[in-house]
């Protein structure tokens, strides 16, 4: 017997038929002798509409209120997967992140979990009560209700299952695993059977959307054994259908290579002509950390005339107007000849936990690019993953090319 928690998203629960084959998931489990918690998610778009019930009413809206309102549609789903299980026999009862209670800050909209009080619903799965829970929220010490961020839902199951100390947490989705790219645009992708933490949270960074990169990191921080697989399949959790996410002594012999990520979610900016000296970075990225605007990738060259040195950078695409914007404004400080930005990049990441024991990695990946004449625009490495900005319209050419370059197509 194993203690599990299932988390379902909106895809899975996305109607009443769907909810009634998540319970048959659920049921597999418990008739396998399993003590099962299921975290899920609202019902698909359901969320939206919330959030835009809040935006029409008020475009700047306070944000423990809309945390009263989002919160809602998680309630919906578990109260009716509970009724759904009840009547095929399942002993079920809905939980909401305030009465298990999982405590987290008071950062509304986006808040952070602190510690969960499992006692409670520890006790309840013991007697062969299934606890459905509602994934995405919490409650503040003030005793008001906080949502978690959009995705929040896996970093609820991944924390719970952390404090029930579970054999597992396998996150049930509309794909059957973690694949080595993106099987929609490379036919040759291959499901991975298991991925080290590492290397699922710089894909989960770098664009691929199978997990939330927060509730990877918890996974990683407490050793949360994490599967991936599909709502849509026949296969229990139990049979390990899906990809497994587990520490690195789990996996035998690294490939060199496991995956290639891709983020069309970049934009590109530069800054010509900047003054060449101390403390110059310093202006140019404190008044877009002041606007709340990330940076990622840098690169810093001499100009044209050996005196001055371009600066660029990359920057969310949400936020390449707002932070021109905040550059101009700047520009009799930053003192710069010119300022080019480009929102049609996009990011081709290669990422394996191999890559720290192999030489020639980033080279090879060049070199495909090279011969399929793809230009790089900026590069940025770390120990297990080589990343390069390239134009958005070669991206399907480049992640065909490195997948086939990595050995990653199916035999």
């Amino acid at each position: 017997m194993a203690r599990l928690v299932l988390k379902f998203g909106g895809t899975s629960v996305g109607d009443i038929e769907r909810i009634k084959n998540v319970a048959k998931k659920v049921k597999q489990e418990v008739d396998a002798g399993h003590e099962v918690a299921v975290v899920v998610s609202a019902m698909s778009g359901v969320t939206n509409q919330l959030v835009d019930y809040c935006k029409q009413i008020a475009k700047v809206h306070d944000q423990a209120e809309y945390d009263a309102v989002v919160a809602s549609g998680e309630q919906v789903t578990s109260g009716l997967l509970a009724i759904a299980l009840q009547e095929i026999g399942i002993p079920a009862r809905s939980w909401q992140g305030w009465q298990i209670p999982l405590i987290a800050d008071d950062t509304h909209g986006k808040s952070r979990i602190e510690r969960i009080d499992t006692a409670n619903l520890s006790d309840n799965m013991s007697t062969g009560v299934v606890g459905v829970v509602a994934g995405f929220q919490g409650v503040t010490e003030a005793g008001r209700i906080a949502t978690l961020g959009r995705g929040g839902s896996d970093t609820s199951a991944v924390a719970l299952a952390a404090a029930l100390k579970a054999d597992r947490c396998d996150i049930y989705t509309d794909v059957d695993g973690v694949y080595t790219t993106d099987p929609r645009i490379v036919k040759s992708a291959r499901k991975l059977h298991r991925v080290t933490y590492e290397e699922m949270l710089e894909m989960a960074s770098l664009g691929a959307k199978v997990l939330q990169t927060r509730s990877v990191e918890m996974a990683m921080k407490h050793h949360v054994r994490v599967q991936v697989l599909s709502t849509f399949e026949q296969a229990a959790g139990s049979e390990l259908p899906g990809t497994l996410v587990v520490d690195e002594d789990e996996i035998v012999e690294q490939e060199l290579v496991s995956g290639i990520a891709y983020s069309r979610d970049e934009a590109k900016i530069t800054l010509i002509g900047v003054e060449d000296q101390p403390g110059v970075a310093a202006r140019i990225f404190g008044p877009l950390t002041d606007a709340a605007i990330n940076v990622d990738m840098i690169v810093q060259n001499v100009s044209e005339d050996g005196r001055t040195t371009d600066m660029t950078f990359t920057v969310g695409k949400a936020d390449i107007d707002r932070a021109v914007q905040v550059l101009e404004k700047s520009k009799d400080t930053l003192n710069y000849r010119r300022l080019v930005s480009d929102a049609n990049v996009v990011k081709v990441s290669v990422i394996g936990v191999g890559m720290r024991s192999h030489a020639g990695v980033a080279q090879r990946m060049f070199k495909a690019l090279a011969d399929r004449g793809i230009n790089i625009q900026v590069i940025s490495t770390s120990e297990i993953k080589v990343s390069v900005l390239i134009a958005e319209e070669y991206t399907e050419l480049a992640l065909r090319s490195l997948h086939t370059a990595y050995g990653l197509d199916k035999a």
